[in-house]
């Protein structure tokens, strides 16, 4: 590192802690030459996979199309902001984690399907209708009676997480 004041090659690190949540280091720094101190942050550079588009073209992931698209879909919809950016965050994450150099633009957008979904239902219909290229109201009928199959199998999976309870304590 060198000393932004000399230019000097050789600092020393004085005070290392956790900053950002965790997700960086603040460094205290002193220079061996001019003895002035400053500090750095220092944080793991992850890079986003490529997107290869139904066309074949590849660019790079934007998180501002994404955020954009996702807004657009809650637009007047009771979803506070803090929700949408941690589907957001752990849309980035799964990603991140695929640990793939290029991902199908599908794949991202049935990912974001995914959380809308369990954010709001209508922003997930009308995130789908413009994704899948709904022709008809008839598309619309058919995605809204998947998505109640969806809600409904959901349901009904929490309520028999129930039952094994009650027989346990019944024979208690």
């Amino acid at each position: 590192m060198h000393c932004p004041f000399c230019s000097h090659e050789e600092t020393k690190v004085i005070d290392s802690r956790l900053a950002g949540e965790g997700r960086q280091i603040r460094r205290r720094r002193q220079c061996l030459n001019c003895n002035e101190r400053f500090t750095t942050f220092e944080s793991a550079e992850l890079v986003m996979p490529r997107l290869v588009k139904n066309d074949n073209t590849r660019q790079p992931f934007d998180e501002a199309k994404l955020r954009n698209s996702m807004v657009r879909a809650l637009e007047k919809r009771p979803v506070a902001s803090d929700k949408l950016e941690q589907a957001i965050g752990r849309l980035i994450h799964r990603l991140r984690t695929l640990g793939e150099r290029e991902v199908a633009s599908r794949l991202v957008g049935e990912f974001v399907m995914e959380e809308l979904r369990a954010l709001d239902e209508v922003a997930y219909v009308r995130f789908a209708s413009v994704y899948r290229s709904f022709q008809d109201v008839t598309e619309f009928e058919d995605e809204i009676r998947r998505l109640q199959k969806i809600s409904d199998a959901a349901a009904s999976r929490e309520q028999m997480s129930l039952l094994p309870d009650l027989l346990d304590k019944n024979k208690s």
